[in-house]
């Protein structure tokens, strides 16, 4: 199930921004972070994608939830405009934000491809 975030558990889990001015993921699995509100449509539609790729991701990937109402100051210090924006952190490496409601595969492909680093091409090591 994917864990609601406050700006405290934010700035533990994922990133002090109030301590570091360059990115330091504060996490130990890599994550995908869902900045929504409960009036939004589209949010409505994207939540329960999360909550089923949190159950088939549970051990590798993290899913976050951050109520924009709530928790203003993050939304502002991440430049959210518009809602559902999905931040894709990997464990090494910049996170990538992304603005609009996906379907579950688009989130799939970005998850394996950003955050597992699983590239179906690759060749196989003996």
């Amino acid at each position: 199930m994917a864990e609601h975030l406050t700006k405290q558990t934010f700035l533990e889990k994922v990133f002090n921004y109030e301590k570091n001015r360059e990115w330091k993921f504060e996490g130990e699995l890599p994550c995908v972070i869902d900045f929504y509100a409960d009036w939004c449509g589209p949010c409505k539609m994207v939540a329960p994608i999360i909550e089923d790729l949190s159950k088939e991701y549970d051990g590798k990937v993290n899913f976050y939830k951050v109520d924009t109402e709530q928790e203003q100051e993050l939304a502002a210090a991440f430049g959210i405009r518009s809602i559902p924006s999905l931040l894709f952190i990997p464990k090494d490496g910049k996170p990538q934000m992304a603005a609009g409601a996906f379907p579950k595969n688009t989130f799939v492909e970005v998850i394996e491809k950003e955050l597992l680093n699983n590239v179906s091409d690759t060749a196989s090591v003996n």
